[in-house]
């Protein structure tokens, strides 16, 4: 089933998408909600994040590949940073770059979203606690990842705007160890790469995270970027395409 967060007559709602109309909830999916008995043209509104996480959670050079790209070596074990949430933004929005000349890079991510509270899951039982998929980019200026070093990827990557996800939650169907991810940047493929080559797949990131911090419904989990990664500049329109889920598509200004 698809979910997605949208909004209405001046109110963020959030709703069951089948086909183009929108069945109406009462909370957010992965609390338990209802339906109430409303619904809405796909047409008719404007779709938003498809969550409101307490956390976003980002796992790091999570590709050989784009690990090399960068200059760096691939991790023996899951590496991860935070993000601030209050980057996150939906399908359809603008991505604002900093007024500073820096090399701000697309990356394109298959993102997790936890469906209950988690606490030291081991690897077997990981997927259990997992809601559901969306798309995430972890906009990233590479300038303040080098200028802060080894105290960390926050601020390079939470400027707001810096996390568009969406467009909608995907909660069957997906094959989080087997699924094709592409980028596009003003329709030009610049990442096209599978799940598959993770190097730490996603029940083991959700096991090793869950043994660091307790993890709550609607958490996010931004699970690594393949190769291709590169700048982006005004006027680009960035498309990240996962079957199953969607496209989420962004403009850069």
């Amino acid at each position: 089933m698809k979910f997605v967060r949208f909004q209405s007559h001046e109110r963020a709602r959030w709703g069951r998408l089948d086909g183009d109309t929108i069945y109406e909830l009462d909370r957010a999916p992965y609390d338990g909600s209802k339906e109430l008995g409303r619904t809405h043209a796909l047409e008719a509104v404007q779709l938003l994040a498809p969550v409101e996480p307490s956390k976003v959670i980002c796992a790091g050079r999570n590709y050989a590949e784009h690990a090399s790209e960068l200059g760096n070596q691939a991790p023996t074990e899951p590496m991860f940073f935070l993000k601030a949430p209050s980057s996150i933004i939906g399908p359809g929005d603008t991505i604002a770059l900093p007024s500073w000349q820096h090399a701000v890079h697309w990356e394109a991510e298959l993102a997790v979203v936890i469906g209950r509270r988690a606490r030291n899951v081991p690897q077997e039982r990981a997927l259990d606690y997992v809601f559901g998929y969306t798309i995430a980019n972890d906009v990233s200026d590479r300038d303040l990842q080098k200028a802060d070093g080894s105290f960390g990827f926050g601020r390079a990557k939470s400027f707001d705007t810096f996390c568009p996800c969406g467009p909608v939650i995907e909660t069957q169907g997906i094959d989080p160890m087997n699924v094709p991810i592409t980028l596009t940047c003003n329709d030009e493929v610049r990442q096209s790469d599978s799940t598959a080559l993770m190097l730490h797949p996603v029940p083991k990131l959700i096991s090793f995270l869950s043994s660091v911090m307790t993890l709550m419904p609607g958490d996010l989990i931004l699970t690594g970027t393949p190769k291709g990664v590169g700048a982006m500049k005004p006027g680009d329109l960035i498309e990240i395409c996962i079957p199953g889920i969607g496209t989420l598509t962004n403009d850069v200004r």
